[in-house]
C-alpha cells in the first residue's frame, strides 16, 4: 500500500453529538419534537441532505420541498454553529494516523460531508496536519458510494486505486472502494446507518484505526 483514504464521521471523528444536537435544532424551528441523539446517529452517512430528509420523515413530517429547503438552510446554520464543539477522535485515531506517517504512507480524508463544515472540523479535531489531503462531496461532484470521490484521491496522493487502503465504517465506504478497485476494512464502532457491518462487502473489519494500521504495517 502506498495511501489509506479514510471516512470521516465515525471513523477518525465522533461527530454524532453536534450532528445530533443541529438536528434538533432544526427541527424545534419546524415545530418538531427532538429525536433521541441515537436515531439521529443511525441517520449519519449519506450527507447532510439525507440527513435533514430522514429526521424530517422521522419526525412524522409528510415530506416536501417546502418542508425540506428550510429545513437544510436551518441545520446548516445550527451545524456551522456547532461544528466541533462536541466532536473529538475516536480512540486510538491519532496515534494511528501518526504511525501511519511515519510509515511513510499517504493519507486522506474522504467524506460526504461539505468542505464547508470538513474543513474546520479537522482543524479544530487537531486532525488536519496528519493529512495530505482532503476530498469532500462538493469538491468532486458526487457521493460515496459512487467511486469518484475514492478515485480523486488517488490521482491527488499519486497512488493507484490498488494500492490505496479505504478505511470506513458503512455501506458506502464498501460500495465506493470496490468499485474504484481499492481494498477496503471497516470500523466496527462506526456509523453504519442502522446496517450490521458484518454483512457488508470487505476485506476484513477492525475494532480501532490502531488494528488496521497494525494490520497493514505487519503485511507490508
Amino acid at each position: 500500500m502506498k495511501a489509506v483514504l479514510l471516512d470521516l464521521d465515525g471513523t477518525l471523528l465522533d461527530t454524532a453529538p453536534d450532528i445530533a444536537a443541529a438536528a434538533n435544532a432544526m427541527l424545534a424551528e419546524q415545530g418538531l419534537a427532538p429525536l433521541p441523539a441515537g436515531t439521529v446517529r443511525e441517520f449519519i452517512g449519506s450527507g447532510i441532505p439525507k440527513l435533514v430528509e430522514r429526521c424530517l420523515q422521522a419526525s412524522g413530517l409528510a415530506l416536501a420541498c417546502a418542508h425540506l429547503e428550510p429545513a437544510l438552510r436551518s441545520f446548516g446554520r445550527h451545524y456551522q454553529r456547532l461544528n466541533g464543539s462536541s466532536s473529538t477522535p475516536f480512540p486510538g485515531v491519532v496515534e494511528a494516523l501518526e504511525r501511519m506517517r511515519a510509515a511513510r504512507l499517504r493519507l486522506a480524508c474522504v467524506t460526504n460531508k461539505a468542505s464547508a463544515f470538513t474543513l474546520p472540523l479537522l482543524q479544530k479535531s487537531g486532525l488536519a496536519p496528519l493529512l495530505d489531503a482532503v476530498v469532500t462531496a462538493d469538491q468532486v461532484g458526487r457521493r460515496k458510494p459512487d467511486p469518484e470521490p475514492f478515485l480523486h484521491a488517488c490521482r491527488v496522493l499519486g497512488a493507484g486505486p490498488a494500492e490505496s487502503l479505504v478505511i470506513g465504517d458503512s455501506a458506502n465506504d464498501a460500495q465506493g472502494a470496490r468499485a474504484a478497485g481499492c481494498p477496503v476494512l471497516l470500523v466496527s464502532y462506526g456509523y453504519s446507518e442502522g446496517r450490521d457491518v458484518r454483512t457488508i462487502d470487505c476485506d476484513g473489519i477492525v475494532a480501532t484505526l490502531g488494528e488496521a494500521a497494525e494490520r497493514l504495517l505487519s503485511s507490508g
